[in-house]
């Protein structure tokens, strides 16, 4: 999400996950669990590691960084900033991240990209946008395509602006290939519009904040943070909330969508103060099953926010294709089921962040699975903190 006050996270737990790694990546991709136990996995952390508070890369400032993905071709890994090119262009970082079962070393960054537009400039930041044009970004996720390396990514858009969210197909080097057209149903209205008699479209700041290539390969699948405003209220500390899931294909056409039953936010927030719950990455574990990790921040009477952060498997066996209902309020449906993964509050590590980034990593030796995790410091000096997050896969 972009930088706000609302990311400073609280820890998570273990209950189920994968099996063993089988299905063949089509270019030497990470392994992705072709299969998941019914009964479950567990998770063991191997360790973290951090990156310091706007640490100069290539006369860029490292921070907010809010996808994640492997290239196992190259042996490195990608990450993007959500940075609306107000300290540096938007961009996204390559790295190595070595690691075994017992120890991670230190993170090492060997690039950086900017993302280019269409007309082969950097996006603006919001002064130059004023006065220049082109497109505001909020970068939320990124993933390597498995055919040829090159690196898909979202925008969650900006309802105040009128910036559209958008899901772009970009080269190795960041350089447009082409958007994603998207259905009706995500679109905001334009500034100085009409006010709409039903507000509909993608909330401000909530919008496309996960990507996920289908374990296949062929399609990609894309999470919006927070019901739309068609859909229903946002979840609060009475009720959760529906938010839809949807796998695209690569022309853009869209193959299946899901509603996913959000949680409540996790306690009450002070008086006059923020409390939230959503979405902000997912992963796909098999064809009918995604890893959605479920973020919320809380704010007490003293203005500090508490975060609580919830990994759940999706399973869309038995739920309603709802891609042709313009909006769920009022419809019925079957939502996708969801089960606990990982609760990282019971975890108790001494801090843990904005988990924003998840994807799986390379094989261990002992031939278990590998998952990353990192955080969003959303560039807040002395509040929050970069780190990643390394797990093995462990059989029942």
């Amino acid at each position: 999400m972009a930088a706000t006050l609302r990311r400073i996270i609280a820890p998570l737990a273990i209950a189920s996950l994968l099996a063993a790694c089988a299905q063949a990546p089509l270019r030497g991709l990470p392994a992705t669990p072709s299969a998941v136990a019914e009964s479950g996995l567990r998770l063991r952390l191997i360790g973290e590691q951090r990156i310091g508070w706007q640490h100069d890369y290539q006369g860029t400032a490292v921070g907010g960084l809010s996808g994640i993905d492997y290239d196992a071709k190259n042996v490195r890994w990608i990450m993007t900033s959500d940075d609306r090119s107000a300290i540096n262009p938007a961009r996204f970082y390559t790295a190595k991240l070595r690691y075994d079962a017992q120890h991670v070393s230190p993170v090492e960054l060997t690039g950086v990209h900017f993302y280019l537009q269409a007309d082969g400039s950097t996006y603006p930041d919001l002064k130059a946008w004023r006065t220049k044009g082109g497109e505001v970004p909020d970068i939320e996720s990124i993933r390597l395509d498995p055919r040829d390396g090159s690196v898909w990514y979202t925008s969650e858009g900006d309802r105040k602006l009128g910036a559209q969210p958008f899901i772009r197909h970009a080269r190795a080097d960041g350089s447009l290939i082409a958007t994603l057209p998207l259905p009706a149903m995500f679109a905001m209205p334009a500034p100085g519009a009409a006010a709409q008699a039903t507000p509909s479209g993608v909330r401000d700041n909530l919008g496309f904040e996960g990507l996920s290539f289908a374990a296949d390969g062929q399609s990609l699948w894309a999470a919006i943070e927070a019901p739309l405003l068609q859909d229903g209220p946002v979840a609060d500390v009475i009720s959760g909330a529906h938010n839809r899931i949807t796998r695209f294909g690569r022309d853009g056409r869209v193959l299946a969508q899901y509603v996913y039953p959000l949680d409540k936010v996790a306690s009450i927030a002070g008086p006059t103060r923020f409390a939230e719950n959503g979405i902000s990455e997912i992963l796909a574990i098999d064809e009918h099953r995604l890893l959605v990790i479920e973020r919320a921040g809380v704010q007490d009477a003293q203005g500090v926010f508490h975060e609580f952060v919830r990994v759940y498997e999706m399973d869309v066996r038995g739920a309603t294709d709802v891609k042709a209902m313009p909006a769920l309020a009022g419809a019925s449906y079957t939502a996708a089921s969801k089960r606990l993964v990982l609760d990282m509050n019971a975890l108790n590590l001494p801090r843990l962040d904005n988990i924003e980034g998840i994807s799986w990593g390379p094989t261990l030796a002992n031939g278990h699975a590998s998952l990353v995790m990192v955080s969003d410091d959303n560039f807040h000096d002395k509040i929050q903190v970069t780190q990643f997050l390394v797990f093995e896969v462990l059989p029942r």
